[in-house]
């Protein structure tokens, strides 16, 4: 067992935490779980026998749990924006072979799970990569992803923090990936419910809109799902392509950053973002920004 304090509230509270483990649901979904709660849950099933089953499962993202590990404090499949769904990535121009694909709204074509190149524990973090295939319509890979997730509790004051490394690939040649901030990037959506009247957001100081600002180390936001409030901090390392402006702005609270990039084949682009989760409101922006420091990506 191990004791960390983290913010509930406004309050700082010292709770027990269990070893993390995994469950795997095989072909459905894995959870690490903390003294039998969830804490995260990655969606990665891909059922195509039914238009409803396609349309739940077309591409994989990640589950963030309430302190209890009873229901997700993030968006899945249907309610406003169907194809917002917890913490995902996408976008919806890729360019490839003269082709282009909406790999953000999903149209005409999936992410689809391969396999899990690794699930291991190791001090104290639940450590998984998940290998997807961003397909054409023709379902043949244009890109290739290893998505890793690494999991912690009670990190930098917080209930919980994942690290998210991705490394993505082309299959068969060059990949332009192009959008726009509202449709494009690696991206956190609360769940549907969200109370819209009181959602903020939170930016270093000097910030007052991210729109028209470039490369911000971190943005945060509070939310509230039946009269209770989370805080999310989203971290963009400094490795990350520059120019990249954050979506922080809609009162149904999905946030992230964006960015456009040409990745030549035979080459990779692997990007680090990190996404610390709050019970109550995110720390004063002075904390944030050390938080930041200490997370050191």
């Amino acid at each position: 067992m191990k004791i960390s304090t983290f913010l509930m509230g406004g309050l700082l509270v010292t709770p027990v935490f269990g070893a993390l483990e995994f469950k795997d649901t095989e072909g459905k979904h894995l959870d690490v779980v903390s003294d039998g709660k969830v804490v995260v849950r990655y969606m990665y099933e891909h059922d195509t026998s039914t238009k409803e089953t396609h349309h739940e499962t077309y591409k994989p993202y990640l589950h963030v749990f309430d302190a209890e590990g009873k229901k997700p404090i993030t968006k899945g499949a249907g309610g406003q924006f169907t194809h917002h769904r917890g913490i995902f990535i996408g976008w919806s121009k890729v360019e490839t072979g003269g082709k282009r694909y909406d790999r953000w709204h999903m149209k005409g074509g999936d992410i689809v799970h391969q396999k899990f190149a690794r699930k291991e524990v190791k001090d104290g973090a639940a450590v998984f990569t998940s290998v997807t295939h961003w397909m054409d319509g023709a379902e043949k890979p244009f890109l290739e992803e290893e998505r890793t997730f690494t999991v912690t509790e009670g990190k930098f004051g917080g209930r919980v923090m994942i690290d998210f490394h991705t490394k993505l690939t082309p299959v068969n040649g060059d990949v332009f990936l192009k959008g726009d901030p509202e449709h494009a990037g690696i991206q956190y959506r609360p769940a549907n419910e969200v109370d819209k009247k009181k959602t903020k957001y939170v930016f270093p100081n000097g910030v007052t809109s991210v729109k028209g600002v470039k490369d911000m180390p971190w943005a945060a936001e509070n939310y509230t799902l039946d009269g209770t409030e989370y805080g999310v901090v989203h971290m963009n390392a400094s490795t990350n392509p520059k120019g990249t402006v954050h979506s922080a702005y809609r009162d149904y609270g999905r946030f992230g950053a964006f960015f456009e990039k040409e990745i030549k084949k035979g080459e990779s682009l692997e990007l680090d973002y990190g996404f610390l989760i709050v019970d109550g409101a995110v720390p004063a922006v002075g904390k944030i920004d050390a938080i930041r420091e200490k997370w050191g990506k």
